[in-house]
């Protein structure tokens, strides 16, 4: 149920496509080293190589040659920045952390913040609070239409006929239209502990208390 209008998901697939494409020019750079070393060895001594063909041919193997080094020590600047993700993950197990969620968990206080973020501007916005068999317990409508913050809902922990619910995680649903009547993709967000972490692909995995995981760099506050 829940949307990521913002292409965070793609994360991982770029930094593999980062490393394939760095494999494939070191070995560009081999080979072109072999067949720059052989047409040397193989040149006619009565005529050799223009000297201008060969300068080229020395330029371009130096921009072969910085090209692989700069792609290495960009690939050392991510590692470092990864650990220091994974830092920063270990540092909020205990934490409740403000998240990317379709769950909502109701404690014994009798509230909760729900929240949402909207791809693009809407006239009509509005959430409900549902159970997991999908039953409607309660609405908010009328809600902000802006897309350039992180909005908040507080919902009393009550049904529709006003009747306090029991403690347990409930389902958030975003209804958001545009002044078209088009939909507007939107993400919901709420409040849950952190309460382990894994390190994934390079990058901090957080596992919440509500049952969800999330990327340590989607929090979007801590609490």
């Amino acid at each position: 149920m829940a949307i990521d209008p913002f292409g965070t998901g793609s994360v991982t697939g770029a930094s593999t496509t980062a490393s394939s494409s760095m494999s494939q020019l070191s070995e560009d750079y081999e080979s072109f080293i072999t067949l720059l070393t052989a047409q040397i060895q193989n040149q006619n001594p009565l005529e050799p190589m223009d000297s201008t063909t060969f300068i080229s041919q020395l330029a371009q193997l130096s921009q072969v040659e910085q090209s692989v080094a700069v792609n290495d020590n960009l690939e050392g600047i991510s590692n470092q920045l990864s650990s220091m993700s994974a830092i920063t993950g270990l540092n909020l197990i205990g934490r409740s952390v403000v998240a990317p969620t379709e769950r909502i968990s109701l404690n014994e206080a009798g509230a909760a913040v729900a929240g949402y973020r909207l791809a693009g501007e809407a006239s009509a916005v509005s959430m409900s609070i549902v159970s997991a068999d999908g039953t409607v317990l309660r609405s908010y409508s009328g809600l902000e239409g802006g897309s350039d913050a992180l909005h908040g809902v507080t919902w009393d922990g009550m049904d529709y006929e006003g009747l306090p619910l029991p403690e347990g995680t409930y389902y958030m649903v975003l209804s958001a239209t545009d002044a078209q009547g088009n939909t507007v993709p939107g993400q919901t967000y709420a409040a849950s502990r952190v309460n382990s972490m894994t390190y994934e692909d390079g990058l901090a995995m957080l596992h919440m208390e509500n049952g969800e995981s999330t990327l340590a760099g989607l929090i979007e506050e801590i609490r």
